[in-house]
């Protein structure tokens, strides 16, 4: 049994090692128990209309928080398309916020150009993304439950079969 204290160089690969285990758990997916505290949290419509965020509690929820300029999250468009037709009819609430940064102009372009026929709101203060973590990134994706407690979180593309079963699974607890 070897009683010596971790040369720096074993220190150096243990905290590495740490480390990539917390980026692995953002990017492959988390849970929290508590819910997101969405009081006082105002986003808009794309025609400008301002909404209550806390008004999604009490339905399941796929919220991706995506930008117009950003590749991934345009790539993401399809996928949440096929969440809303799938699941929308279920009472899930499937939502594209749209980070403070993106006009309502551009909102409304790329709904009209790429179809998207799920809610599009707008973070217009910043306040939904402080609210969700802080959301940095983009695409970053979550499922709520209706308590509002994440139940799935992913930073880039999220798991297809993973949200399905999970959604699958809120939506017949509903």
């Amino acid at each position: 049994m070897n009683d010596q204290p971790p040369t720096s160089l074993s220190r150096r690969t243990l905290l590495r090692s740490f480390g990539a285990l917390g980026v692995f758990g953002l990017l492959a997916g988390c849970s929290t128990d508590t819910p997101v505290n969405l009081t006082h949290v105002t986003v808009q419509t794309i025609e400008g209309k301002p909404i209550d965020l806390a008004q999604i509690k009490g339905k399941p929820t796929a919220i991706t928080f995506w930008a117009t300029t950003c590749p991934g999250c345009v790539e993401e468009i399809p996928r949440m398309v096929a969440l809303q037709k799938k699941f929308g009819p279920k009472g899930v609430q499937v939502i594209g916020m749209a980070m403070s940064y993106d006009s309502l102009s551009q909102l409304q372009a790329m709904v009209k150009e790429k179809n998207i026929d799920y809610t599009v709101w707008q973070d217009k203060t910043g306040g939904a993304a402080a609210a969700f973590g802080p959301v940095r990134l983009t695409p970053t994706f979550f499922v709520l439950d209706s308590a509002g407690v994440i139940r799935y979180q992913k930073i880039g593309p999220f798991d297809a079969k993973r949200v399905d079963q999970l959604l699958t699974q809120l939506s017949a607890n509903k």
